[in-house]
This record gives structure tokens, C-alpha cells and sequence, in this order.
């Protein structure tokens, strides 16, 4: 599931040029979801064959038994190649009526007007699932939501208990803020004599996000994280490096990643999914039982997957019962049961399989990650691609190394990514 999450970020370039209008048309009245529901409507996944097809298969089933006036077709492809998949049917015009999106996947397909609002089309969307999960199919510039959220992820912090307690610091009251991290990271070098380290990566985008930085302007034609905020955050990163807090080759394109290095034993602090302990039990299987989690510092990412309703489907509300019934809570929980994901629905909040530990660091991961989820946000906006990525990365290594104020850093980098956005 890491590597199913990693490439949310492939189709947005690729779909934003293949022919279509560049202008936004207006969207007709959405139809109501308590229409009736009759006709054929396709479904399409992402590579959920032949692991889950027993799962959708069955959704399938009892969702044709409910509504006997409506058959379902069920398309799934391959997890290579989607996104090109994804645009040769937007161009020519087979998009299917409910196609499984992340919101990168989604945002120029609503533009082109190619799929249904669904906060107007379906008034309960607001009370069934949580916030974040929806405003992840906000975008800026549009009106509406353009996604239904069916399953989401966030970050854990991850902590080496043993090398803390070997350095002076407490295992049970890990940092919960970047000063936090900063003061201990001090002492565990000091005790250390340089040996290990607690910080071992430098900031990103969703890093500004998170000390208030407002990273997008409302219409979503440009990036304006160039803020006293951003500055500040980067100024902490460059006090601390030239103090010797983080590894001098964080950043280099060298740098192995503090992933690796927290499974090897050399750093005391990562971040992963809510599986990520069930990982390191393979990686450094000694290592695993030694890790404490604790909830993300400030604002928890917000990974998202979800389904969208075409526009133009022939059978609009026969797929958005369909688009509904896929990520009701009972559905999701199930999906839920069989891999490494949580339920996007309010309902799903009590369900003791997300919301208890069985007692161990892996079963306390996961409900942290759960419960995170409430307040959980995409930290970075679906227009933040590779390339801006690889600009970001250059001009926050020149400010954290002192080779250029952070001010300076950070415009750069948005007059840069507003290049690149606007192309």
C-alpha cells in the first residue's frame, strides 16, 4: 500500500495536456441522489485484481441486489499505466460512470467539467464522511466536490525507545512540537558525542502548511508560500544543522533517508504509515519491538483515495448510489479488515477494530493514526508535482546550509513553482 500511495502524483501533467478544452465549462444541474436507480453503469478500480476481487466483487453483488434495476460492469487497471489510461478515456469520451481518483487524478478531469459535483448532487455527503476526506476534492478555483473519499492513510511519528533511554531522554514523552524536537535532538547529540541523531530530514512544503502558511492563492493559479511563517520554520532548520542536530548529508541527493536510517538503528525518529512497525519486523526485526509511536507534530498529512461520479454519465443516479454504497462505512470497514487503510466515514468512528489496541506498539500505532484522522489534512495542494518538488528540495537545502537567506530561498521558489504551474 506505501507504493500505492506513492504514485497519487504521476497523472496530473500528463492528463492537464491531452487536448482537452483549457477552458472550464459549466457544469449542468447535478441530479438528485435520492433519484432512482436503473440502467448500466461501469465501475473502475486501480489495480485491486486478483488481490480484492472477491471484496469488490461481492460489493457488487449486494449492491445489484438492492437495486435490482441496475447492473453493474467492473473494470480494473493495472496499477502501471493508469494515469495514461485515465486520460485516453477522459479524451475520447468513455470516462465510466463511478472511476476510482485520487484527488491529483480528479483535479483536471473537474476542470474540464468531466465530473459531477457531488456536494450539490448528494446532500448527505457532509454528514457521512469526514471533513478532510472531502475537502480533499475541494480545488481551488472550482466550486464543489468533486470526489467521494472511500479510503485514507496519515503519518505516525516513530521513536527508537532504546536509544533514547540510553541518552537521557524519556520514551514516554516523545517531542510533540519542532521546538521539542530541536531541545532533545540537543541532548541526545551532546550524550551521543554525535553518534546518533533524533532529526534527520529537512522541511518540505507540508511543513510550511503547517506553521500557517498559506501555500495556494484561493483561485489556484499560484503559489504564495513566500510568508514570515515559512521563513521562521526554515531559519529553526538552519540554527539547528549548523549546530550539528541533523546529518551533515540530509541535504544531498546522497542522503540515504531517515527511513533507512531509523531501521539501521542510526537515527531515533521517523515517520509511516500505521503499518509501518508490522514493516520493521522484517527489516530489523530486533528493532521493532523497541518502537514507540506517538501522533504526528501539529497537523496530521492526509493521504486520499477516492471515487468519482462522471458527468456525463447516461445513468447518473444509479452511479451515485453505486459511488455511495462502495464507501458506506459497512463496505469500507470490510475493506478496511483486508489491507492497511482506514474508513473515510463518520460512522466508522466507534468501530473498536480502528479504535482499540490490542495492547501492542503496532495495534497502538494504528489507533493513533485513526484517531488522527479527524483532524487530518492534505498538506499539500494536488498541483505540487515532481518538478516543483525537485526545485523546493534545491532552494530549502541552499537556506538550511546558510548559502542563502530563507526569505530569498522561498521566493525563489515561488516565482520558480508559479513557472512551472502556469506552463
Amino acid at each position: 500500500m506505501r507504493r500505492y500511495w506513492a504514485v497519487l502524483a504521476l497523472a496530473a501533467l500528463a492528463i492537464a495536456g491531452c487536448g482537452l478544452s483549457s477552458e472550464t465549462p459549466r457544469q449542468e444541474s447535478a441530479p438528485a441522489a435520492s433519484g432512482p436507480a436503473k440502467g448500466k453503469v461501469t465501475l473502475q478500480t486501480w489495480a485491486l485484481k486478483p488481490k480484492f476481487t472477491d471484496y469488490v466483487q461481492g460489493v457488487i453483488d449486494a449492491f445489484e441486489k438492492q437495486n435490482p434495476g441496475v447492473e453493474v460492469e467492473w473494470l480494473d487497471q493495472p496499477g502501471d499505466g493508469y494515469s495514461e489510461k485515465v486520460l485516453s478515456q477522459a479524451a475520447g469520451g468513455t470516462l465510466p460512470d463511478v472511476v476510482n481518483l485520487p484527488p491529483d487524478f480528479a483535479l483536471p478531469l473537474a476542470r474540464q467539467g468531466l465530473l459531477l459535483d457531488v456536494e450539490k448532487a448528494d446532500p448527505k455527503l457532509a454528514d457521512e464522511y469526514v471533513t478532510g476526506g472531502i475537502d480533499a476534492y475541494r480545488f481551488a478555483g472550482l466550486t464543489g466536490v468533486f470526489g467521494y473519499p472511500w479510503y485514507l492513510n496519515t503519518d505516525v511519528n516513530y521513536w527508537n525507545s532504546e536509544l533514547l533511554a540510553k541518552y537521557g531522554l524519556d520514551p514516554g514523552k516523545p517531542p510533540a512540537d519542532l521546538d521539542e524536537l530541536i531541545e532533545q535532538a540537543r541532548i541526545l547529540k551532546d550524550k551521543s558525542g554525535g553518534k546518533v541523531y533524533l532529526m534527520s530530514r529537512k522541511p518540505g512544503l507540508g511543513d510550511f502548511a503547517d506553521v500557517g502558511a498559506k501555500i495556494l492563492a484561493d483561485d489556484g493559479k499560484s503559489f504564495v508560500f513566500n510568508t514570515p511563517e515559512a521563513a521562521a520554520l526554515l531559519d529553526k532548520y538552519r540554527a539547528a544543522y549548523k549546530e550539528g542536530l541533523l546529518p551533515k548529508d540530509v541535504l544531498t541527493d546522497a542522503y540515504a533517508g531517515n527511513a533507512k536510517l531509523f531501521a539501521e538503528g542510526r537515527v531515533a525518529w521517523t515517520t509511516g504509515g500505521a503499518n509501518y512497525i508490522d514493516s520493521l519486523k522484517t527489516d530489523n526485526p530486533t528493532l521493532a519491538p523497541k518502537v514507540v509511536p506517538s501522533a504526528a507534530m501539529g497537523t496530521p498529512p492526509l493521504y486520499v483515495q477516492g471515487v468519482s461520479v462522471s458527468a456525463k454519465s447516461r445513468s447518473p443516479q444509479a452511479a451515485i448510489a453505486l459511488a455511495r454504497f462502495l464507501t458506506n462505512a459497512e463496505n469500507q470497514a470490510a475493506f478496511a479488515h483486508l489491507t492497511s487503510i482506514f474508513p473515510s466515514t463518520k460512522a466508522s468512528a466507534g468501530d473498536p477494530f480502528f479504535s482499540k489496541s490490542d495492547g501492542t506498539n503496532a495495534g497502538d500505532a494504528k489507533v493513533i493514526a485513526f484517531t488522527s484522522l479527524a483532524k487530518a489534512k492534505m498538506l499539500q495542494p494536488v498541483q505540487f508535482n515532481d518538478a516543483m518538488r525537485k526545485v523546493m528540495e534545491q532552494q530549502i537545502a541552499l537556506a538550511v546550509a546558510g548559502e542563502t537567506s530563507a526569505k530569498e530561498a522561498l521566493d525563489t521558489a515561488v516565482t520558480k513553482l508559479n513557472e512551472l504551474l502556469n506552463q
